[in-house]
């Protein structure tokens, strides 16, 4: 019994940062994001009598420090008296470097193992399963721009845009391309348990919620760009006022944000956002976006760029 998936990263522009429920793995607060088409994971699940144990091949290689969570993954899903699995995923962008990487592979693994053990779920079931491991894969069961709800003890999903609908392009500017020092998952509860400024963030996410989904509904691309940035910055105040701080950008984080600046005062309908990495993402009407390219790739500590209009959901593609 085989199956393999593939599931597209999803970029916050109303990001989550935090757990009210850690066990059930629940978001503190809402989010509005971005399903990317060029960047994508590939994952094949096999399920046999004859393995021992679970097995994880992350990019040609085993890994041993994500198979607890895959395995419970699998266990919610299928259930912990199934066979055992061989994992191979492959991602063709950096991974655990602030480019959700986990929300495309474990959106991509729960498809994938729906499939190998035959099992029907609706997308939302799906998205919620896949939640339970990362908190943003629900997230990546959805094409376009799509809003998670965080109310009452689960999550649900709405589609605001289909990928057509609003043509948006990204940019996306890689800065560094090794794992980061401190996952996100650690780094919440450390801005939840020490940022003087988590709840704020938290009594605050509706408002931004409310502007962006407006924006969004009304196309309006410089409202949505206002309140995106925003939301993004007081984020990473939130964790740089933790104790330890999280501190994800590097040197080029910050040119890359002042080349994005100076676009913008040039005329250019172009915004950043960036996640808990060093990355940063520049989203562009489809006229900006040459232009946009053109200016990240030269700016120094830039590594390389990828480009992307707005993708689909996560789907199965083959099952044996």
């Amino acid at each position: 019994m085989q199956a393999t998936a593939i599931a597209q990263p999803n970029i916050a522009l109303i990001k989550y940062w935090g757990k009210r429920d850690v066990d059930r793995n629940l978001p503190a607060v809402g989010s509005i994001s971005i399903t990317l088409s060029e960047l994508y994971t590939q994952v094949t699940v096999e399920l046999s009598g004859d393995l021992a144990s679970d097995e994880l091949i992350v990019n040609g290689e085993e890994s041993q420090s994500m198979l607890p969570r895959i395995s419970r993954c699998l266990d919610s899903l299928i259930g912990d008296t199934r066979a055992r699995a061989r994992v191979t995923s492959h991602s063709n962008f950096p991974i655990a470097a602030g480019l959700a990487s986990s929300a495309s592979a474990f959106a991509a693994t729960t498809v994938a193992a729906a499939g190998a053990a035959n099992l029907s779920y609706d997308t939302e079931a799906l998205a919620r399963l896949a939640g339970l491991a990362s908190g943003s894969a629900a997230r990546s069961f959805y094409g376009g721009i799509v809003e998670l709800k965080n109310t009452g003890d689960t999550i649900s999903l709405t589609s605001l845009s289909e990928r057509d609908v609003w043509p948006l392009q990204v940019v996306v500017a890689i800065t560094e391309t090794a794992p980061k020092a401190t996952g996100s998952t650690a780094a919440m509860e450390i801005s939840r348990e020490t940022s003087p400024f988590y709840s704020s963030w938290i009594e605050r996410q509706d408002q931004d919620l409310d502007v962006a989904r407006a924006a969004i509904l009304r196309r309006d691309f410089r409202g949505l760009a206002a309140v995106a940035e925003h939301n993004c910055l007081k984020m990473h105040s939130v964790m740089w006022a933790s104790r330890p701080p999280m501190m994800y950008w590097n040197s080029a984080t910050m040119r890359c944000m002042q080349t994005v600046r100076r676009l913008q005062a040039e005329g250019c309908n172009v915004f950043f956002t960036i996640d808990a990495g060093p990355q940063v993402k520049a989203v562009c009407l489809p006229a900006d976006t040459e232009r946009v390219s053109e200016a990240l790739v030269a700016t120094p500590g830039v590594r390389k760029i990828m480009t992307s209009v707005l993708g689909p959901a996560a789907r199965l593609v083959l099952q044996t």
